[in-house]
């Protein structure tokens, strides 16, 4: 369901401006990041700064469309911002720092009072708690399971994604849970097919894990 279908030109104005919100602010995010963990290198090549904004920018229109003007939406602009450069850092260094991490999951945590506070979405702020519970022992269990197929990196970032998925329905959760891994073996087959067996292992699941929140949010109803 489209939010903004019923609220015709302010609806797209919506739109329009959180998209360009989000070209505006992936700079500024890359920028601190270069800033405070000077360990993850310097700042990046031009074309994938352009793209890393371009995502951002669509990911926040996307979420202005589909949420429109409610008092969730600032959540979900938060994840677009930092969930494309913790997608960037993952595949570029297969790294997922855990200050980021952190800061998505205490933000969107934060973030999601609101709607809770002002709005009277309790339960569903109580179930985005959930589900970052939920999917982070789902994710801790099959690391400890199979060590090899999930890092840790993963695992803690299983918390932020469940708490948007959590917000989302339970629905949201425990397909978009699953969808995570569907994914990550798409991406893992065209590799495979391109490059040969010796790069599957060089596969990010976290941006296959953001990716998902999004699918979810807007086809699993």
């Amino acid at each position: 369901m489209v939010a903004v279908g019923n609220e015709g030109s302010a609806g797209w104005l919506l739109v329009i401006g959180a998209g360009l919100l989000g070209l505006t602010l992936s700079p500024i995010a890359e920028l601190l990041i270069v800033k405070r963990l000077t360990r993850l290198g310097g700042r990046c090549t031009l074309p994938v700064r352009i793209t890393t904004a371009t995502l951002t920018g669509v990911a926040c229109a996307a979420f202005a469309l589909r949420f429109g003007a409610t008092l969730g939406l600032p959540a979900f602009l938060f994840l677009a911002v930092l969930g494309v450069q913790l997608a960037r850092i993952d595949i570029s260094l297969h790294l997922l720092p855990n200050s980021l991490v952190l800061i998505l999951l205490l933000g969107g945590f934060f973030l999601f009072l609101m709607p809770g506070l002002f709005s009277k979405q309790a339960d569903d702020t109580l179930r985005a708690l959930l589900g970052a519970v939920i999917l982070f022992v789902g994710y801790l269990i099959l690391a400890l399971i199979s060590p090899g197929s999930i890092g840790m990196g993963d695992v803690k970032l299983a918390a932020p994604v469940g708490l948007y998925l959590g917000y989302l329905g339970w629905s949201q959760l425990l397909y978009g849970g699953l969808l995570g891994f569907v994914l990550n073996g798409v991406v893992t087959v065209l590799i495979l097919s391109r490059k040969g067996r010796d790069k599957a292992s060089e596969v990010a699941h976290g941006p296959s894990m953001l990716g998902a929140v999004v699918a979810a949010g807007f086809f699993i109803l």
